[in-house]
């Protein structure tokens, strides 16, 4: 929730929408797994309409209180068991939602059916070196590395475009996180301070939109993957 969150987890979770606008401009969108609603309401900023759906009732209870507007519908819904008509949005998004997801493929077929012909994927999932199908954390069925996760979506897209989101960070602070065998500067206050003065990288609570960045480069080293996806594959 917005409202309660730190700054900087709110901007890591924004960019990926910020990221999208440019291809929802007028559009009809799909914003599937859309949690409290914000993202919903930012796509809205920019596109025709703009329908949230999300499997928490209390989720969309709030994101109707939150963040209603006159071009945005929310609506309690099933990922898996998506009940909305064929070739109904000129785009869908779906960030961070995928690998919460028992079965991916079936998603994705909801995914190409709801899209229309011309239609856009935008999606994300965090990046891994090797697909972990028992991650730490206990929502996630699966977390993907780059290869595995681009074979998933182009069983389903016949153009699938990857991009990597991370936070840039100097010389200095790769150098002192390497050198910080022990976790120091997680748990010291006084490290903590000093290394925010020291390292030149801006700390997480601290982070805004524009200091993430979401683009080509270093894919490898990216906390998550975003993949814009066109050209559906239909059974």
């Amino acid at each position: 929730m917005p409202d309660e969150a730190s700054v900087g987890i709110v901007a890591i979770h924004e960019k990926r929408y910020r990221f999208a606008l440019p291809h929802c401009a007028g559009m009809d969108v799909l914003d599937a797994g859309c949690g409290v609603g914000y993202g919903s309401a930012l796509l809205a900023s920019v596109a025709a309409r703009v329908v949230g759906v999300d499997v928490s009732s209390d989720a969309i209870d709030y994101a109707r209180t939150r963040y209603a507007l006159p071009n945005v519908e929310f609506r309690v819904c099933d990922l898996l068991d998506l009940d909305l008509p064929a070739a109904t949005f000129d785009v869908v998004c779906s960030f961070e939602a995928i690998e919460h997801l028992a079965d991916r493929d079936a998603f994705l077929q909801h995914v190409t059916r709801t899209l229309r012909d011309d239609g856009v994927f935008c999606v994300s999932t965090p990046r891994v070196n090797r697909t972990n199908k028992r991650p730490n954390n206990p929502y996630h069925y699966v977390e993907y590395s780059r290869a595995d996760f681009e074979e998933l979506l182009l069983r389903h897209f016949a153009d699938v475009e990857l991009f990597g989101q991370r936070r840039p960070e100097t010389r200095r602070h790769y150098v002192l996180r390497r050198l910080d065998v022990l976790g120091l500067r997680k748990h010291v206050a006084v490290v903590r301070k000093a290394g925010r003065l020291t390292t030149g990288t801006p700390p997480m609570q601290a982070l805004t939109t524009d200091g993430i960045v979401i683009d080509k480069q270093a894919i490898d080293k990216a906390t998550e993957i975003v993949a814009v996806c066109r050209k559906p594959r239909r059974p």
